[in-house]
């Protein structure tokens, strides 16, 4: 292990130990296999409610450089008080809009991995009964 390596590990480690209740095995162990893997990647949670198949049938035109994430903690949902939403936006245009969250099992070691901003990827693919075309996804961090 280099000394770079360790030192991302040790640095994400602690902070999942605050957020693991202290779980101090539990936290190095997650923190090495993030690191080992060279960050997180993940598919957004609630991309079919609402209009976000719009939104991301929109998005699905721009080059991922050009789509621009930013995570956001929602201690006030009433579903999950930890919960990270995704909140997406072309570079250079006027606004964000809520894409879906971050999956409940996740969140702990992606607010562990501080305030950096993921890159977003849309994925497209044909689900359901309908052969429908379907939109999702997937978000990347880096360590």
């Amino acid at each position: 292990m280099t000394k770079v390596m360790k030192s991302k590990v040790m640095s994400l480690g602690n902070r999942l130990t605050i957020r693991m209740n202290s779980d101090r095995t539990a936290a190095f162990i997650r923190a090495w296999a993030i690191v080992k893997a060279g960050g997180l990647k993940l598919a957004v949670k609630g991309t079919s409610f609402a209009n976000r198949q719009k939104a991301l049938k929109r998005l699905a035109a721009y080059a991922p450089e050009q789509i621009m994430a930013v995570l956001v903690p929602e201690p006030t949902n009433p579903q999950d008080p930890t919960a990270l939403a995704v909140m997406v936006g072309i570079q250079g245009g006027k606004g964000l809009f809520k894409l879906g969250y971050v999956p409940r099992n996740l969140t702990t070691a992606v607010s562990a991995l501080g305030g950096q901003l993921p890159a977003v990827r849309v994925v497209s693919g044909t689900w359901g009964w309908y052969n429908k075309t379907t939109y999702g996804a997937r978000v990347a961090l880096t360590v």
